[in-house]
């Protein structure tokens, strides 16, 4: 069995050795740079952690691994334009460091090599790998226009918002799953609850990232602490306290909100206080850890002995806990 730094590793190794041109600079450059300042590579991990539950060469498992990282990385240039984000893990993202439009251009042809580098996959696999993948980064994209559509609603239900996320974030971290326990052999059952282990580890991990956004540590998180706020994104935190305020609150909320040119350090404390007083902050952990005990609760049907499932236990413990 592997760690997950053996594997974080695999994955890095194959990256560091993509060919991507130098010319032209301003295509090919901001992709070296967006895959080269980190990541966690939670997804491709992921993909061979799944495939590592049924065998214990995963070979397999790499083209499909590194395909849905640079997708996922491809999603991040286009996401940070869509929610004028200045910093990604801690560095200036691309359409800052560049341009919007080289963010754009630049993002598309890394889409171009997810699907380049997903045609070295087995080939006997070949075409449900990219159904799976085809539907995935579809989905992916539908979660990102609901985000962007909900940005201009007052109000939604969290019902909407759990949509959203399982879109947006959670099929691709279960779509990784699913694709690791494919290449390995494994039955239709078995990847029906790879599936949905990571579905709810997904879901688990966008909940932790919207409680980070607001709670967390920049010189931990990487990202600008209460971006969210600013952006009047709809995130569990917000949505919870729509739903939980007195109506005298609610309103507050709202006018902190409607502010045109806010002083952005009050904004955020003065929601953030509204946040506290709603319970939000616990009720998302709380939602947090049922959805990683639902997770858990996939893995262990899944059916393998228990030896081989305690590298994504691990993981799966430490991305409830994290902090960034």
């Amino acid at each position: 069995m592997y760690t997950f730094d053996q594997l974080s590793e695999k994955i890095n190794g194959i990256i560091r050795e993509l060919k991507i041109p130098e010319y032209p600079v301003e295509l090919y450059e901001p992709i070296r740079y967006i895959l080269g300042i980190g990541g966690k590579r939670v997804r491709p991990v992921l993909a061979l952690m799944a495939a590592n539950l049924f065998k214990d060469d995963i070979e397999d498992a790499l083209p499909p691994a590194v395909s849905i990282e640079l997708f996922h990385n491809f999603t991040l240039i286009h996401d940070d334009i869509m929610d004028h984000a200045s910093l990604r893990r801690n560095h200036p993202t691309v359409h800052t460091r560049w341009n919007t439009n080289i963010g754009i251009l630049s993002g598309d042809a890394l889409n171009i090599y997810a699907y380049g580098h997903l045609l070295t996959s087995r080939k006997d696999k070949l075409f449900r790998l990219l159904q799976i993948f085809n539907e995935t980064a579809l989905e992916v994209c539908e979660g990102q226009q609901l985000d962007m559509n909900y940005e201009n609603m007052r109000e939604i239900t969290m019902e909407q918002y759990l949509e959203m996320i399982r879109l947006k974030t959670a099929v691709l971290l279960a779509g990784a799953m699913k694709i690791g326990a494919l290449v390995a052999d494994a039955t239709e059952e078995q990847i029906r609850h790879a599936y949905n282990c990571g579905m709810n580890l997904g879901m688990a991990f966008q909940i932790q990232d919207d409680y980070l956004d607001t709670y967390g540590d920049v010189n931990l998180f990487g990202k600008t602490i209460g971006g969210d706020i600013l952006s009047n994104k709809k995130t569990f935190l917000l949505v919870h306290a729509m739903e939980h305020l007195p109506p005298e609150l609610k309103e507050q909320l709202f006018r902190e909100m409607d502010v045109a040119e806010p002083d952005e350090e009050h904004k955020i404390k003065a929601i953030r206080e509204l946040f506290d007083r709603a319970g939000s902050p616990d009720e998302a952990r709380k939602k947090m850890y049922q959805y990683y005990v639902r997770g858990m609760e996939e893995l262990q049907k899944i059916g393998v002995p228990p030896e081989r499932r305690v590298i994504i236990e691990d993981l799966a413990e430490k991305l409830v806990s994290r902090k960034n």
